[in-house]
Formats: structure tokens, C-alpha cells, sequence
């Protein structure tokens, strides 16, 4: 591999090279990625199985727990919220104007 000297570039092509060489690293690694696959499918099928027989189908399901709304703004039923994260402007407002969360809840 060649030296490279950096220190002639100015900013602007340091940030060009920057981005370009994060984009050839991610090309290659999905490349590596559909070659591992490839052989894991070619193992699976010389085996007389298909890979999803051996790893199970992928739901499509997020990991990611979902919380059920439990606040709704009254003034536009489209906008609610589940207690957890941050608070939305319309709740912000509503602590100001000395509401309470009791008068959001859903029943």
C-alpha cells in the first residue's frame, strides 16, 4: 500500500477523502456480508436445507419495546403520548397553564 501524505490537503479534500473512504468501507463490508451469506445458503443447501430452515424466517418485528399512548391532547385527539421520552409541547404547555397529567389520561 502507498504513503499517503495528508498534510498538502486542505480541508475540503480531507472531508471529500473522508467521505469517499467511509463509502468504499461500507461497499466493502456489504460485499463481505453477501459472500458470507452466499456460502452460509450454499452449506445450508448442500445439507438439503435452505437457510431459513436453519435460522428461522425473520419476523420483521422491531426489538424495540413500543409503549401504548396514555396521554391524549384533547384539543387534537391525533396527538398523544405514552408517558415515556420526552414530553410533548402540548404537555410542556399544559403543566404551564397549572394542568395536570391526570387531565390527559386516556381512559
Amino acid at each position: 500500500m502507498s504513503d499517503f501524505d495528508l498534510s498538502d490537503l486542505n480541508l475540503d479534500e480531507l472531508k471529500k477523502l473522508h467521505k469517499e473512504t467511509a463509502a468504499a468501507i461500507q461497499n466493502y463490508e456489504a460485499r463481505r456480508r453477501q459472500d458470507a451469506l452466499a456460502a452460509a445458503e450454499a452449506a445450508a443447501k448442500s445439507a438439503g436445507y435452505s437457510l431459513k430452515d436453519l435460522v428461522g424466517a425473520p419476523t420483521g418485528k422491531s426489538t424495540k419495546s413500543i409503549n401504548p399512548p396514555k396521554y391524549r391532547n384533547p384539543d387534537d385527539e391525533t396527538q398523544t403520548w405514552s408517558g415515556r421520552g420526552r414530553q410533548p409541547q402540548w404537555i410542556k404547555d399544559a403543566l404551564a397553564a397549572n394542568k395536570s397529567l391526570d387531565d390527559f389520561l386516556i381512559a
